[in-house]
């Protein structure tokens, strides 16, 4: 992402990033129609066309097991995230990402992000699956056991405080350039108690001057590669706007009801699922993983 000047700009990247990489839409189980597999196989067409020869830069999401990409376009690397600070956390429904433990393909969805993407791939018990009352409900749908979501602990090279929208990782008045990282886990949702606290891995402390989250640090080495915001709204066209990505291979097991928790108050104002953008798998908009 660049941003080179303030005032109307300014506010452009910021709506710009708030309706990409966390572009609210949710789901809500057995009410959207699931569309055909030709919708998707549309949305990428127009994908292709819409960004051919227009110098859009490596895309996200993407399929961090396969290393190959064609997009020659290169970007300076965002610092570790130990170096930057957290700027806001949110989630989205089914892991946008594919990859790692994380490969079982949710479907097409209902072609806005909301019932798409990919799902944990390992097993729960039986305990692990009893029914609970959902969470976060909200007009975007809710969360059940046995759901997955990608949390994106975003990170900025700004002076920031955290806060909601990624409107938070940008200092306009003091830094107009900032690099972003974004430290991505998936989680399957569990009814058990003994299973980790979402709270406690949302929290934020300031850690040698930056602000930092609990994240866990048992999920396998991440993958380190450029792309860009993601979100629904991007199906159709490019993301502009420049990230770096490390996404961990294996998926944690967090207590629903302690995700509903953090829905119902947090410093983020987040109280809902976010949609899915379609996985990118045009070789010509993923860079190499190296």
């Amino acid at each position: 992402m660049k941003i080179n000047n303030k005032g109307t700009l300014g506010l452009f990247v910021v709506l710009g990033l708030v309706s990409g990489l966390a572009f609210a839409s949710g789901h809500e189980h057995g009410s959207h129609a699931v569309v055909a597999d030709e919708v998707v196989v549309k949305e990428r067409a127009m994908l292709a066309q819409n960004t051919k020869g227009k110098g859009f830069g490596p895309q996200a999401p993407r399929d961090i097991d396969s290393k190959s990409g064609n997009n020659d376009i290169v970007f300076s690397r965002a610092p570790d995230y130990t170096a930057m600070n957290l700027c806001n956390i949110h989630f989205h429904e089914s892991a946008e990402h594919k990859g790692g433990e994380f490969t079982t393909y949710a479907g097409n969805g209902d072609g806005h992000g909301s019932m798409s993407g990919y799902k944990y791939s390992g097993h729960l018990s039986a305990a692990e699956m009893t029914a609970t009352e959902e969470v976060c409900n909200s007009e975007h749908g809710s969360l059940a056991v046995g759901d997955t979501i990608e949390v994106h602990y975003v990170h900025s090279t700004a002076d920031i405080t955290p806060g909601p929208t990624l409107g938070s990782c940008l200092a306009t008045d003091i830094d107009n350039n900032p690099q972003l990282r974004v430290m991505t886990q998936v989680y399957v949702l569990v009814n058990d108690k003994n299973a980790l606290d979402f709270g406690k891995l949302a929290a934020v402390s300031k850690v040698h001057g930056k602000y930092q989250a609990n994240m866990p640090t048992n999920l396998g080495v991440p993958v380190n590669y450029i792309g860009s915001t993601t979100g629904p709204g991007f199906d159709e066209k490019g993301s502009p706007f420049q990230a770096s990505w490390s996404v961990y291979p294996k998926v944690a097991k967090v207590n629903i009801k302690t995700v509903g928790k953090w829905c119902k108050g947090n410093q983020f104002k987040e109280d809902h699922a976010h949609g899915v953008r379609n996985l990118v798998e045009n070789k010509e908009l993923l860079s190499e993983i190296k």
